[in-house]
């Protein structure tokens, strides 16, 4: 079995990626065998609890109010209209709903309180939540816990040297900053990147070495391609390939072979048979429903299907959570 660790040297994984494709899928497809379940695939749903208006400047994001797009700045989605959407995904499969909401940071308002009534509530169906509400306290961190929440997002989006091109409205820091206040507070860690942004391999690279060697590798990392939104700097960057995102998906997997590796953004581009290589290579989660935030995701019909065909079977919540991370009340599955 492949041994955890977190002492990886950017040429090692610089010489993971840079392997033939069909050994790497191999490899990491080894690897998978050896840390998770077989064709076992947890399904998660995201919902944008809140939508536009931030005021953070990310090249890529339509949300951003710096960026001229179809994105509308919108309050606070209601809360029974919230709680409907998680019984909805529960109903539908999901183990896991997201909340998003397009915040700099965790505000100091009603709207953070419901939120924390929300992710109790949500927590109480036996669903792991999830939530990314920009930059956390510590006070917020330890509220969010005490509320039952089980993970938080928040994605490193690139190498630090390409994500200062792409960002100018706060650091890298900051986003480890935060992090950091998460592990602090026994919450789980879902941080990862987004590819065909313009970044370089060696950025790709990088920002694999930044995750892979945290002293505690992110329970979960999400793999996005990026969604050209006209109206973004980045509306006219070609469609990322899926060979691209089963190499960095490959590259998680053998890297941090414990964590669950999302296949995310960009998967409603991808036929089945490409989803089934990036599957091989590692993945194991994804995001169904109409939306993801603000674009189009796979339809659950379609995913459906897709197990059914592939042989894909859906992971229970909190299955194999550390103990510290599962709220009060919930039991991890094994």
């Amino acid at each position: 079995m492949a041994d955890l660790r977190n002492d990886w040297t950017h040429n090692e994984i610089s010489e993971i990626y840079n392997t033939p494709l069909m050994e790497l899928i191999y490899r990491a497809a080894t690897v998978h065998r050896e840390h998770q379940e077989t064709g076992e695939v947890q399904v998660c749903t995201l919902l944008s609890i809140k939508t536009g208006g931030c005021p953070e400047d990310c090249a890529y994001c339509p949300q951003s109010a710096h960026h001229d797009t179809d994105v509308e700045a919108q309050d606070m989605l209601d809360r029974d209209e919230i709680i409907s959407a998680a019984r909805k995904a529960k109903e539908a499969g999901s183990t896991r709903f997201c909340m998003g909401a397009a915040w700099r940071c965790g505000k100091e308002t009603k709207d953070f309180d419901t939120v924390l009534d929300m992710v109790s509530e949500i927590t109480d169906m036996d669903m792991e939540v999830c939530c990314t509400l920009g930059m956390l306290t510590d006070e917020q961190a330890a509220k969010l816990k005490e509320a039952g929440l089980y993970a938080y997002n928040h994605n490193l989006d690139s190498g630090e040297d390409f994500y200062n091109r792409i960002i100018s409205t706060r650091k890298y820091q900051d986003r480890l900053d935060t992090i950091e206040k998460v592990r602090e507070n026994d919450i789980s860690v879902c941080s990862g990147g987004i590819i065909g942004m313009g970044e370089t391999d060696n950025d790709r690279i990088e920002l694999i070495h930044n995750l892979a060697t945290m002293p505690e590798h992110p329970e979960s990392v999400p793999v996005n391609a990026l969604i050209a939104v006209e109206g973004t700097p980045l509306e006219d960057q070609p469609k990322v390939p899926w060979y691209d995102m089963a190499r960095m998906i490959a590259t998680a997997r053998i890297t941090m072979p414990d964590s669950m590796v999302r296949l995310s953004a960009g998967r409603v581009d991808m036929s089945m048979e490409e989803q089934a290589l990036c599957f091989m290579a590692g993945a194991n989660s994804i995001f169904t429903g109409e939306k993801l935030l603000t674009t189009d995701n796979n339809e659950l019909e379609e995913d459906m299907k897709m197990f059914d065909i592939l042989g894909l079977s859906a992971r229970e919540a909190f299955k194999d959570a550390k103990d510290k991370h599962v709220p009060k009340g919930a039991e991890a599955a094994e």
